[in-house]
């Protein structure tokens, strides 16, 4: 069996789609399933059961001899949340106490980790493990990431494979039910959609112009496929920046999504909010060595690629993937 903790979140959701694909379906759901818009990303899936997250360990304890992999997805990820105590047990806390569970039944895990742990940049973004320490993220959610990979990286009794993501911006289907903290694409295509326009946020920097505000968008395809290449290539434990290794801009991203939905490009700029600018990421660029070096080969999604198939295939017709 394999478990997938968030399941019927975004990434969570569309990994077991791709579990499906693969022809995996002895998979365990677990999530909080109170929401019926996430349960919309669950439908058509196949697995054989759902487990509500605060019954999971009691659960994994009993099932352990029946677990093959963990996938741990389930976290709290409202990046301008202002809620310590929610942080730090359902990211920190309840992922240490699945590593040592997982470390004991000795079974393999992957987890969620982000990108929000690099704060501004001034470190850079290097997936090297010694470098780790000394990063120091914006926000409560890049904090309780960090945390926990820093808490990671000093065990010394493991699981017997296991890999942190450090996930940039993932775009793509299933993210219906995210409201303020869906990507950029989904907020543009639906303003766009309604008014013909998009504001994005002026630059409060002054290295950057207005929207050259720059990420590393990736499709949410490339995250699962990297997910799944890890699952059958069970070989080189650690943490892993997870992007394209190529940062664009915001008018860069609003752009496309404009043109997949044939519109002509109209955008102006806003203020960012006072209370967002000192947790404001301006530029984002994973280094990708580390994971290639791993073997994983394969060629990401162009951005444009991407959100033209996120747009017409998923949002002009309110799909799930």
């Amino acid at each position: 069996m394999i478990v997938v903790t968030g399941a019927a979140g975004f990434i969570g959701s569309y990994l077991v789609g791709k579990l499906n694909k693969a022809g995996y379906k002895d998979l365990i759901l677990v999530d909080k399933f109170d929401d019926p818009w996430k349960d919309l990303n669950l439908l058509k899936k196949d697995y054989r059961e759902y487990i509500d997250r605060d019954e999971f360990f009691y659960w994994l304890i009993k099932n352990a001899q029946d677990v093959d992999f963990i996938f741990h997805l389930g976290a709290r990820t409202d990046t301008v949340g202002q809620e310590p105590e929610l942080y730090q047990q359902l990211n920190l806390i309840y992922s240490q106490r699945l590593w040592n569970i997982c470390s004991e039944i000795q079974v393999p895990l992957l987890y969620a980790s982000s990108a929000a742990t690099y704060g501004n940049g001034e470190e850079g973004f290097s997936d090297e493990h010694q470098k780790i320490q000394d990063l120091r993220p914006l926000n409560l959610y890049g904090w309780s990431k960090h945390d926990f990979d820093v808490w990671a990286l000093k065990q010394f009794r493991t699981p017997p494979f296991w890999a942190g993501m450090k996930f940039f911006n993932v775009y793509g289907p299933n993210e219906y039910h995210k409201g303020r903290m869906a990507s950029v694409v989904l907020h543009a295509y639906k303003t766009i959609k309604e008014t013909g326009h998009m504001q994005l946020f002026r630059s409060h920097h002054k290295a950057f112009k207005d929207g050259e505000q720059s990420r590393d968008f990736i499709y949410v395809e490339d995250i699962a496929d990297v997910m799944m290449y890890f699952l059958e290539n069970q070989e080189n434990t650690g943490i892993y920046n997870v992007g394209t290794g190529k940062a664009r801009s915001f008018l860069d991203l609003t752009k496309a999504v404009f043109s997949s939905m044939n519109v002509n490009p109209d955008i102006s700029f806003i203020d960012t909010p006072v209370d967002l600018r000192g947790r404001y990421q301006y530029f984002t660029e994973a280094e990708m060595k580390k994971l290639r070096d791993a073997g994983y080969k394969k060629p990401f999604v162009e951005l444009e690629e991407g959100v033209n198939e996120y747009v017409n295939k998923y949002l002009m017709t309110e799909a799930c993937f």
